[in-house]
């Protein structure tokens, strides 16, 4: 079979040659780097990728190929897929089909033969780039050209190309005898998840933790919200910059105060923004699946799942009330917050835990103790949760 040329072009001028794999075309984004070892599947169908070229560090991608069981949205999400060497023998019994199919099947350029660690590096040191991946346009200017005249990520709303249009209920938990612990599912509490790009696995956590679920689009309104008389809100993760999301954000300072609120990841920032706090955008961001967080009630370090390019202010947060729970420690920003007066919680990480460890998954049990108690978990109670999902003695 004849070779596929694919060019990575960057704003700063570089390309990268490498073979194709996956669909012809030309994708625009956010040239980005995650560090899991394994998950490439959870990673593709991440709607918090949406507008973003992934680089996996890892360097062969593919060996298991793709199984329907692992996806956490109804497609691949990324604008392209960049990594070192791609297997193409599959050795998996729970594969339904090959890496390179499942792209081309969904429109998605891929990129293999390439640096991928000089890729990274220049990323770490740059922070990300705006990028072009194509397998048409093979003149190095001109691809570079596009690259930059990319509009980028910030001010921009990506939650509108990857949220429901429609409500709907939510019912399933874990039924793969390849998943986690399972928790019992005595459904006590009723709650509305609201769906900026929510992954699959963050409605099968809520369930386990027993929970009935109702998902609405991000565009609904706090009085549409509150009419379905929620024990509890989430609000779920999503890809790109909070600011624009004026609809999401203007929900959530109508629901403050009146309903027990949990947000993940892009949810966690919406939430910063209606108390009042600032969020800014992180010269490289954090995603992958090891990266280290600190509870600084219990001291107790997390290895948590991450993807995210922005982050809360801490300092503005403390000044609307918020107080700081957990901080990265490769960086010392802000990894979650409770509120001193109100029943809110919320984590920067994924502690769905889709790919990676399975430390945060407690966090889930605290959304249901907060409902019970319609007061924010401290510090003693989420380390309570923890033991209690461990089985530990509290």
């Amino acid at each position: 079979m004849p070779r596929r040329v694919c060019k990575l072009g960057l704003e700063d001028g570089t390309v990268y040659t490498g073979e194709a794999f996956g669909a012809e075309s030309t994708h625009d984004g956010e040239v980005c780097f995650n560090t899991s070892l394994t998950g490439y599947q959870e990673i593709l169908t991440d709607p918090s990728y949406c507008g973003q070229i992934v680089t996996m560090t890892y360097p062969l991608i593919g060996n298991y190929g793709v199984t329907e069981e692992d996806i956490e949205s109804a497609r691949p999400q990324v604008e392209g897929f960049v990594i070192k060497e791609l297997a193409r023998r599959r050795s998996n019994f729970r594969a339904t089909g090959s890496l390179e199919d499942y792209l081309k099947h969904y429109g998605i350029v891929g990129i293999e033969g390439v640096d991928t660690r000089a890729i990274t590096r220049k990323l770490r040191i740059q922070g990300a780039l705006r990028g072009s991946i194509s397998t048409e346009i093979l003149d190095d200017a001109a691809l570079v050209e596009r690259a930059r005249a990319w509009s980028g990520l910030v001010g921009q709303d990506m939650v509108q190309r990857v949220a429901p249009d429609k409500s709907f209920e939510w019912n399933d938990g874990f039924e793969s005898r390849f998943a986690m612990t399972h928790r019992g599912r005595d459904t006590r509490f009723h709650v509305v998840a609201i769906d900026c790009g929510m992954k699959r696995n963050i409605l099968r956590n809520l369930v386990e933790a027993g929970c009935r679920v109702s998902v609405l689009p991000a565009q609904a309104a706090a009085a549409d919200i509150l009419a379905h008389k929620p024990d509890g809100v989430f609000v779920s993760n999503g890809p790109g910059d909070p600011e624009p999301l004026a609809y999401a954000i203007d929900a959530l300072r109508g629901m403050i105060g009146k309903v027990p609120i949990f947000g993940i990841c892009l949810g966690h920032q919406l939430l910063g923004l209606a108390l009042g706090a600032k969020t800014y955008k992180l010269k490289f961001g954090h995603r992958g699946g090891n990266q280290p967080v600190m509870n600084l009630a219990t001291r107790r370090v997390e290895i948590t799942s991450q993807n995210h390019g922005f982050a809360v202010d801490t300092d503005s947060l403390r000044k609307v009330g918020g107080v700081p729970t957990h901080e990265n420690l490769n960086d010392h920003t802000l990894e979650g917050f409770t509120h001193r007066d109100l029943p809110i919680f919320s984590v920067q990480y994924h502690p769905e835990a889709s790919p990676g460890p399975h430390d945060a998954t407690y966090l889930f049990d605290c959304f249901v103790d907060m409902m019970t108690s319609s007061k924010a978990p401290t510090a003693e109670e989420m380390a309570t949760a923890q033991a209690r999902l461990e089985g530990k003695p509290a």
